[in-house]
């Protein structure tokens, strides 16, 4: 197992347990005692645990600081690469869709193989990965604006005019946090660009792992009962799970 790897296990157990011993990773994850404290600093200051005396406790409750695409790639990979191929078995030949930002919907992208689709995204990373496609029938626009680097996606005033204009027959889209009913991200301007190509289009669908449940961020910019479905990965409790259904679909990897 190699660091990132460990980092992504490590994250993960403390966001399903909430708090985790040193001892418990040691014995889990057959790693010296130095390599767990030196992993819980690196993950402590990325904002996804606090280190306590002979352990640590997840952040879940609320995002401290929103992780780079970059970062996000490597947390829950398997969960995200599940739910793509949930999500890719709804798209059908002819749709005109919609890809926000975030690595589980870049995992989509990886396995679209629709010879007839026409795909928009404000994400560069999607949009690099869909270019690769090759079918004339595969139409690719990539939604122009100001770069945010975090997500490498475009969002302001510029992609929010062209999006005025444009109707998706479905939307595939993530977000940093989901509790209540509330489905949040980090920015306004962002949180704005969503929203929009949420209203434009006629099939919504959520992309998520079970972290992102019962987290909180900054802004709210649609709520479940707004989406057509949920995707989560198989880990999702059955409190959870029920939790979810309260308000619409939920399709489980």
């Amino acid at each position: 197992m190699n660091k990132q790897e460990r980092l992504e296990e490590i994250t993960r157990l403390v966001y399903k347990k909430g708090t985790v011993r040193i001892s418990e990773i040691v014995a889990s994850l057959n790693v010296t005692d130095m390599t767990v404290r030196r992993d819980f600093s690196e993950l402590e200051e990325k904002g996804v645990l606090t280190k306590i005396h002979g352990g640590a406790r997840s952040n879940k409750a609320f995002l401290l600081r929103e992780f780079s695409h970059s970062e996000k790639h490597v947390q829950n990979i398997e969960a995200k690469r599940n739910i793509a191929k949930k999500a890719a078995a709804l798209i059908e030949d002819g749709d005109t869709i919609f890809l926000g930002p975030g690595t589980t919907v870049a995992c989509l992208a990886e396995v679209i193989d629709n010879p007839k689709l026409t795909v928009m995204t404000n994400c560069l990373p999607i949009f690099t990965i869909l270019s690769h496609k090759k079918s004339e029938q595969f139409q690719l626009y990539l939604l122009g604006g100001e770069w945010r680097q975090v997500t490498e996606s475009f969002v302001g005033e510029m992609a929010n005019t062209v999006l005025e204009k444009m109707h998706f027959s479905k939307i595939f889209f993530s977000s940093n946090a989901v509790k209540g009913k509330d489905i949040m991200t980090s920015t306004l301007t962002e949180a704005y660009t969503q929203q929009l190509a949420l209203q434009h289009s006629l099939e919504k669908y959520l992309l998520i792992d079970t972290t992102k449940i019962g987290k909180e961020d900054f802004t709210t910019f649609c709520h479940l009962d707004d989406v057509t479905a949920v995707i989560c990965d198989s880990d999702v409790e059955d409190e959870e799970l029920r939790y979810l259904s309260t308000y619409t679909e939920v399709i489980s990897s």
